[in-house]
């Protein structure tokens, strides 16, 4: 299937050099690898520069309130797991606001694909430094600078057992593709962390910065059944940078264990009637 099919013919409100163009890419080409037909997938998003992905991407779209993004995917695939989710947002959305939501539906399981656009400021209102910024980072907000040390998403989802935790790099727009369409096929909640740059607000992490620095796990021999060694990945620090696939294991999914789930999705019951009804509601009459 052509990876264009996925692009929709819109004017885009991204900055010139932004990374999500680049993150649009990809995703059309893990949707076409997959080939998903586009009336099955469904892009959630939140606020932000990066949430406007959901009005560029010829599939279904649903944009929700700041840091919401997770919670509304995820209403979404438990009512109709027939379809591919994906929640897809930037790092303030998902990390800051949304970080709850993140936490507590990587404990449940729920068969989401996650992306997050990582550039480490909040682009759409003029650059503050996000949840992933590191501590002294430099902004018109925090001229002294981010008083607070980076939120570590990769060594957090990893503690807490998401079943697939991977990073990518914008720059490499079919490595990325793969990445993206590996965390799709894979059953249950899926990461994956782009980290792409932000030319308007920053100005330190640029292209040519992240490519001095990348380093890719498959090429270091990298086990990602290895639990202790990824978290380890994850947390070494230092200016070596890691992409590709961290952390992959198998558990039982929220829909899997939820009684009321199982069996035909909910959003395609027939709805009870009025009669079937007037008992239940008799109790609280």
């Amino acid at each position: 299937m052509n990876a264009e099919r996925y692009l929709a013919q819109v004017e885009i409100a991204w900055c010139p050099g932004c990374g999500n163009f680049a993150i649009r890419r990809s995703l059309a080409g893990a949707l076409a690898q997959l080939e998903l037909p586009p009336h099955k997938v469904v892009l959630v998003t939140g606020i932000g520069q990066a949430a406007k992905i959901a009005h560029y991407v010829n599939a279904n779209g649903f944009n929700g309130l700041h840091g919401r993004t997770i919670a509304a995917a995820a209403g979404i695939k438990l009512v109709r797991p027939d379809l591919t989710v994906i929640a897809e947002s930037g790092d303030g959305d998902l990390y800051g606001e949304g970080g709850n939501h993140l936490v507590h539906n990587i404990r449940r399981n729920v068969d989401l694909t996650v992306i997050a656009h990582d550039n480490r400021v909040y682009g759409l209102t003029k650059g503050q430094a996000s949840p992933t910024a590191p501590l002294g980072y430099r902004t018109r907000a925090q001229p002294q600078g981010s008083p607070s040390a980076p939120m570590n998403p990769l060594a957090l989802a990893i503690a807490l057992d998401a079943p697939f935790v991977a990073q990518a790099f914008s720059g490499e727009i079919e490595r990325t593709a793969d990445l993206i369409a590996q965390a799709i096929r894979h059953k249950g909640f899926s990461l994956v962390n782009v980290l792409h740059p932000c030319p308007s607000w920053n100005r330190v992490q640029t292209f040519a910065w992240y490519r001095e620095r990348l380093v890719r796990l498959e090429e270091r021999g990298h086990d990602p059944s290895d639990r202790a060694a990824a978290f380890a990945v994850a947390t070494k620090g230092g200016e070596e940078i890691p992409i590709g696939v961290l952390y992959r294991t198998e558990r039982p999914t929220f829909g899997d264990v939820h009684p009321v789930l199982k069996g035909e999705p909910l959003g395609l019951r027939p709805l009870p009637s009025l009669e079937e009804l007037r008992p239940l509601i008799s109790e609280f009459a």
